[in-house]
Formats: structure tokens, C-alpha cells, sequence
């Protein structure tokens, strides 16, 4: 989802300030234990101590929300100069940094070197007491606590563990539905301030992500990173099980557990489990009584359990149709009714029915067809009618 998207920038900004301290501690690693537990530098804020004044700057942005680099393009805002640097490759889709076995591009070397060890198996950071290695030194530092006893920040919840409590403050917002950031127009809150932000934008009209390929305007990064993709067909993302690609990493995540048939988002309330967070978010309104479907369409009324559904329902009114088959011309809403009918043209017809092997375009003509196999009646709707006679 959207906000699944932008919480994931906002950990990988986290995530650039912990490489950042970890790279000044780094040669704590190869010193005593007595040195290693000199930190003379406490914050003020959480008592955490650091080494140098420098990394204490460096983390107490965290507390300030500090982000003095800004990019001219979108106007979104960095903490470090270095973070700023990579997001405008986001812009200008450059990825100077290139994998030599599989050809895969980066836009900053950390990356790419956590990248190939993939292919090495490489587990570069280990510890010195018990000798567990791991491929990140971030993965080091919090087990390093296991022999140390210094405090990590575990949610009494769900288990997931934060490094800062901060973050497991942020994170404790979708367990007790606190949303301290309220829209000063419409009223509708937020867990995070980032999230408001780009909720903002849907009253002031702003859209300050620009694709330079075609000229299309896109309110949040989210949005603007899919629209990329329809240029550059990137989908370096796959599955192993089928094959299919996906843009990001996260989106592969949640398609796996259609395989695994893992779901790791519980309601607290019932325990019923779900394998997306968007789903469990919409299933906790029918026992907190909030309105089930609380994003609704400003011109014909319809409701929408998730603001995603609404954003796709609005295409229906402004007519856009992004998806354009490149052989009749033909356009599209969703990528997914363009990928369903290129198969008009290129026959494919990935399912195949196990019994007398009998193939198909679409999922649901075979699993009607399935029906004279099984002596399942299938039960005809009075649109279904309609649309065949």
C-alpha cells in the first residue's frame, strides 16, 4: 500500500543514519571491550551515549526531526546530505553502481555491496564472542546485545524488535491506533507526520514528483516509483516459486505468502489472521465501529475500505487509462487488465487444467471449467446473464 511504501523511505532514512554512526564506531570493533564501552557522549533526549560529538548530532535528529537538505524537484527533505545524493537517482533514475554478475543497478554503493552477497554468501561482520556471523553490521549490533544485556526495544505486542524507542513508539501506533497528526482541513489523523504530508496534497492539488519521460505529475513517491516502472518494465523482483516479478521488494514479500499461506498481521481483539496489513487495518474498524469504509468518492458518494480502491475508482471518472497495449493501442485502468489482454495477442494461456489438461487465459474461466469436472453447479448472477446473452 501507499502508506506501506512511505513508511518503508522512512526506515531506509533511519537505516542511512545508523550506517552513518556505525561507520564512525567502527573501529570499536577492533579495540578492548573497555574502550569499546567508552561513550562519553549521552543524549539528552533517550540517554543513549556515543562515541563522538558528531555521531550524537547525527542521532539526536532523530528527536529534533531535523532535515536541513532539501531536493529542489519534489521538495521533500533529508537529514544527511548522502541521502538527499541517492534520492534525486530517483529522479533522474540513474543507478551508476552495477552488479558484475547478474548486471543489477544501484544508486549507492552500500547497496550495491549488501547486494553481492547475495551471490557470495559473504557474512563479513561476525562476533567475538560466540562467532555468528552477518551479512549487515546492523544485524551485528543488535546481537551483540544478547551477550551484552544493553537494552533493545521490544514490542509487547507483536515481538518485532527496534534498535531506538523512538521507533518502537512509531511502531506502537498500529497496534493502539493513536494518529496524533490531524489534518487541519478535513480532520482525518495519521500515525506519522510524512503520512499528513502527503495527505495534504490532496486538498492544496500539489504534485511535486514530475516523470520526465512523459510529463505526468504524482502526489507521493509511492505513486510516481509504480509510474516508473510502466516506462522502464523494471520488475527486478522475483518469484521463485512462479516466476512472477514484482517493482519492489516488499510487494514480492506479500505475494510469497499466497504460496506459504503465512499470515503474520493477528487482530488482538478476535485473533483472526491476515497475510497483508492493509486487510487486518479494514477487519479492526468492525470491532472498533469506525466507518468500514471510511474513503469516499467526492463525486458519486461510493465508499472504499482503502484509499488505494479509491484512487483506482477515481480513473473512472477522470477516464485516464495509463496502460496502453502496444501492439492495438488499446488502454487500460489497472496493469493487470493490460497484462490480461496481451494474452488476445499473444495466445498464451498460463492455466492449465490438471484433469484433461485443457488451457486458459484466465484463472476464472478455468476454475469455472474445473465445475464439469467436479459436478459443481456454479450459479449464475442476473448481471452474469445479462453480459452472456
Amino acid at each position: 500500500t501507499v502508506l506501506q511504501e512511505e513508511e518503508e523511505e522512512e526506515e531506509e532514512e533511519e537505516e542511512d543514519l545508523k550506517r552513518q554512526t556505525l561507520r564512525e564506531d567502527r573501529f570499536d570493533i577492533k579495540t578492548s571491550k573497555q574502550l569499546r564501552d567508552k561513550k562519553p557522549y549521552a543524549c539528552s533526549t533517550c540517554g543513549k551515549t556515543l562515541n563522538t560529538i558528531q555521531s550524537l548530532n547525527n542521532h539526536q535528529k532523530i528527536h529534533t526531526g531535523e532535515k536541513p537538505f532539501s531536493c529542489r524537484t519534489c521538495g521533500k527533505t533529508f537529514r544527511h546530505s548522502k541521502t538527499l545524493t541517492r534520492h534525486l537517482r530517483t529522479h533522474t533514475e540513474e543507478k551508476p553502481y552495477s552488479c558484475e554478475t547478474c548486471g543489477k543497478g544501484f544508486r549507492c554503493t552500500e547497496s550495491l555491496l549488501v547486494h553481492v552477497r547475495t551471490h557470495t554468501g559473504e557474512k563479513p561482520f561476525s562476533c567475538e564472542i560466540c562467532g555468528r556471523s552477518y551479512t549487515l553490521n546492523g544485524s551485528l549490533t543488535i546481537h551483540m546485545r544478547s551477550h551484552t544485556g544493553d537494552k533493545v526495544f521490544s514490542c509487547q505486542i507483536c515481538g518485532k524488535i527496534f534498535t531506538q524507542n523512538g521507533n518502537l513508539a512509531v511502531h506502537m501506533r498500529t497496534h493502539t491506533a493513536e494518529r496524533p497528526f490531524s489534518c487541519d482541513t478535513c480532520g482525518k489523523s495519521f500515525t506519522q507526520s510524512d503520512h499528513l504530508t502527503v495527505h495534504m496534497r490532496t486538498h492544496t492539488g500539489e504534485k511535486p514528483y514530475l516523470c520526465y519521460t512523459c510529463g505526468k505529475r504524482f502526489t507521493d513517491s509511492s505513486a510516481f516509483k509504480r509510474h516508473l516502472a510502466v516506462h522502464s518494465k523494471e520488475k527486478s523482483y522475483s518469484c521463485k516459486t512462479c516466476g512472477k516479478s514484482f517493482i519492489t521488494n516488499s510487494r514480492l514479500t506479500a505475494h510469497l505468502r499466497t504460496h506459504t499461506g503465512e499470515k503474520p498481521f493477528s487482530c488482538q481483539t478476535c485473533g483472526k489472521s491476515f497475510s497483508e496489513r492493509g486487510t487486518l487495518t479494514s477487519h479492526i474498524r468492525t470491532h472498533t465501529g469506525e466507518i468500514e469504509k471510511p474513503y469516499s468518492c467526492q463525486l458519486c458518494g461510493k465508499s472504499f475500505s482503502q484509499n488505494g480502491n479509491l484512487h483506482f475508482h477515481m480513473k473512472t471518472h477522470t477516464g485516464e487509462k495509463q496502460y496502453s497495449c502496444q501492439l492495438c493501442g488499446k488502454s487500460f485502468i489497472r496493469s493487470h487488465s493490460l497484462v490480461m489482454h496481451n494474452r488476445t495477442h499473444t495466445g498464451e494461456k498460463p492455466y492449465t487444467c490438471e484433469t484433461c489438461g485443457k488451457s486458459f487465459r484466465h484463472r476464472s474461466a478455468m476454475s469455472v471449467h474445473m465445475r464439469t469436472h467436479t459436478g459443481e453447479k456454479f450459479k449464475y448472477s442476473a448481471s452474469a446473464v445479462q453480459r452472456r446473452s
